[in-house]
């Protein structure tokens, strides 16, 4: 009896066990039912997409580069195509052993290695790096055989920029290089970013910096299938990029290669402009570089050798180079003086050779007749007492305020990044710009060397063209600009950039008309005759020479005893033809001293150029380039017979 109960409730246990079980197997299935219609139902699409993702792949298409060319067409900044060998360190166990492997395969040069680092150092780990550019088919044939022994290095395809002229107009091209971190930060929070996707390039300079969005063009998308290693196996879909558009500048390349070749080795500026429009004709900065060193990310070597060079080639003279003025500045005072009511044209002053305030004497060592002065005569030969006089009796806020419009002391506003202000003095300016209380009164005796364009005014060949142009235009200012056109690189469709209307500044007519007269003067009877002796037009100008630095108070200047770099400055402001100018020209020479010897005989063969197609001789051109010319020397060539320089090939 005991064994039948104890049989029983071994029984109802096992039962009770079955039924768990069973109840268990059923919640399992129950579960697993409900994961399966969750998965295939309502998370059908999601999973889906996920599963097309595994399968593929989306490739950006970077776009070609838009062409800079200048107002003639002529390309200035061109793409080629080339394989490079590229490295990802983050894929890499040892990137040493890695290079000297790949230097058994392909050329690798020290300077290669050199380049890696530095793109190295400025880069992510996960970035691709390239360890050698445009191989040869031999190299990549090599590389290729000998793949499977080089994890993380692969040979890609790539579009490179190419500067056909090298140094030629190197400032203002600018140029492409990598973009480094800050500038992924950058675009990362633009609404640039899906565009920049692929892009591994970026204008750094010049017109490749400020015009980038423009030639960049649009990023295209490929939609690729993968294997399981993640290689591509077949297109699937796509949309082609879109080319970015090609920029015509205003500036004549072959004025450009024309000016450039007559500073020579000397340092300096010149800016040329059309002043009825403000168009750039030709924007010059001696030194120049090469800025395709720049393009494939630049040596240690080559960065030092430009960035600790004493003649800077890297600054853009035309733009960021600031200077006194000198006696360029007389014509702009002159028409100072007639404004406010303070001079007419007939007030005389006497100038014995010398000025006396205030117990200390200014001198006036580029007049050497002196004499009774009218304005007119006092521009033509130059006259520095006269504008000692004339700065003491405006006074220095009053200068201020009537040169600030002009354009002195302010930025232009031209289209290219960069630009500085330079220096426009005011009792205000130097309160502001000295700490110290003593500094920061302004007493008479500075506003004296204001007239002449010393002390402290600072400006740029660009402001010195602008207030140029300004004053033959009929007191009307433009904005100078450097891209007049775009292109569309798939229609090929021409877009002129409107012109901006010039602001008024509301001068007198006649006044305008006694300061051109008297800047014609300076052509014909004063400092600047004999370098425009025979010219074939009437050209307005003015002559300068300003201090590269100060000379103590009993100490006169001497350039046979002082360094190279510390000589006065050669300045010439211009323009021509005289009843109805057409271009002006800002130049100055540093450290060559008179700008009638230095600076105005490349203003002559830059007016000769333009207005009557005419280019210099062998021998003239030679002589301007070391300083040692006046009028033009030998027969001059016509410009349209002048070779332009064949393009190299890659």
């Amino acid at each position: 009896m005991i064994e039948l109960r104890n049989l029983q409730a071994e029984l109802a246990r096992f039962r009770v066990r079955i039924l768990a079980a069973s109840i268990a197997v059923l919640v399992c299935f129950s579960l697993l039912v409900l994961r399966m219609v969750y998965l295939q139902v309502w998370r059908h699409e999601d999973l889906a997409a996920q599963a097309e993702t595994n399968r593929t792949a989306i490739v950006p298409i970077v776009p070609n580069r838009g062409v800079i060319m200048d107002r003639n067409g002529i390309e200035l900044a061109t793409n080629y195509s080339a394989y490079t060998l590229e490295i990802t360190p983050s894929k890499v166990d040892s990137l040493e052993k890695t290079i000297d492997a790949l230097a058994q395969v392909v050329d690798i040069a020290a300077r290669d290695r050199r380049r890696f680092k530095k793109l190295l150092e400025e880069s992510k780990n996960f970035d691709s790096l390239p360890i050698r550019t445009r191989l040869t088919d031999a190299e990549v044939a090599r590389f290729a055989a000998q793949r499977f022994r080089f994890p993380g290095v692969e040979i890609k395809a790539r579009l490179f920029r190419n500067y056909p002229y090298g140094e030629l107009a190197s400032h203002v091209i600018g140029y492409i290089g990598r973009i480094n971190r800050t500038e992924k930060d950058k675009i990362a929070d633009s609404e640039d970013q899906a565009n920049y996707r692929g892009t591994e390039y970026i204008g750094k300079l010049g017109i490749e910096q400020s015009y980038e969005h423009e030639l960049h063009g649009i990023t295209g998308v490929e939609r690729v299938e993968t294997s399981a290693g993640g290689r591509a196996v077949r297109k699937l879909a796509s949309t082609p990029s879109t080319p970015g558009n090609s920029v015509m500048l205003s500036i004549d390349i072959k004025l450009q290669k024309l000016v450039e070749d007559m500073y020579g080795q000397r340092r300096g500026a010149l800016v040329a402009l059309d002043p009825a429009s403000g168009d750039v004709l030709a924007f010059v900065s001696k030194p120049t570089f090469d800025s395709n060193l720049f393009v494939e990310g630049i040596d240690q070597d080559n960065w030092q050798m430009l960035n600790e060079s004493i003649d800077k080639p890297l600054l853009n003279r035309a733009l960021r180079g600031t200077y006194p003025p000198g006696s360029t500045y007389k014509p702009f005072m002159a028409l100072a003086a007639l404004e406010t009511g303070t001079r007419t044209p007939h007030t005389l002053i006497n100038d014995p050779g010398y000025y006396m305030f205030g117990g200390n004497r200014f001198g006036s060592p580029e007049n050497e007749k002196g004499g009774i002065m009218d304005m007119r005569r006092a521009i033509a030969e130059s006259s520095n007492v006269y504008f000692y006089s004339l700065a003491n009796e405006l006074g220095v806020d009053t200068i201020h305020d009537f040169m600030k419009p002009l354009g002195f002391g302010q930025l232009t506003g031209i289209d290219i990044q960069g630009e500085v202000r330079g220096v426009l003095p005011s009792q205000e300016w130097k309160r502001k710009y000295y700490k110290r209380p003593e500094q920061q009164k302004w007493y008479a005796g500075e506003t004296i060397s204001l007239g002449i364009g010393q002390g402290y005014n600072t400006f740029t060949m660009l402001q010195m063209a602008q207030a140029l142009s300004t004053l033959v235009n009929h007191g009307v200012k433009h904005k100078p600009r450097l891209v007049i056109a775009t292109q569309d690189a798939t229609t090929r469709a021409k877009n002129e950039i409107a012109l901006e209307p010039g602001e008024s500044l509301g001068y007198k007519e006649e006044n305008l008309k006694v300061i051109q007269d008297a800047m014609v003067a300076v052509t014909q009877v004063g400092t600047g005759t004999r370098v425009f002796a025979g010219a074939g037009y009437t050209s307005g100008g003015k002559t300068g020479t300003a201090q590269a630095v100060s000379l103590g108070k009993n100490q006169r200047y001497n350039a046979a005893a002082m360094e190279e770099h510390q000589r006065d400055h050669a300045l010439y402001i211009a323009f021509a033809p005289a009843d109805a100018p057409k271009i002006v020209v800002a130049a100055i020479v540093e450290n060559a001293g008179f700008g009638a010897a230095a600076a105005a005989p490349i203003a002559r063969r830059v007016f000769d150029y333009w207005l009557l197609g005419k280019y210099p001789s062998v021998e003239d051109l030679a002589a301007v380039s070391k300083g040692m010319a006046t009028a033009p020397i030998g027969t001059p060539r016509k410009a349209v017979d002048i070779p332009w320089p064949r393009v190299p090939e890659h």
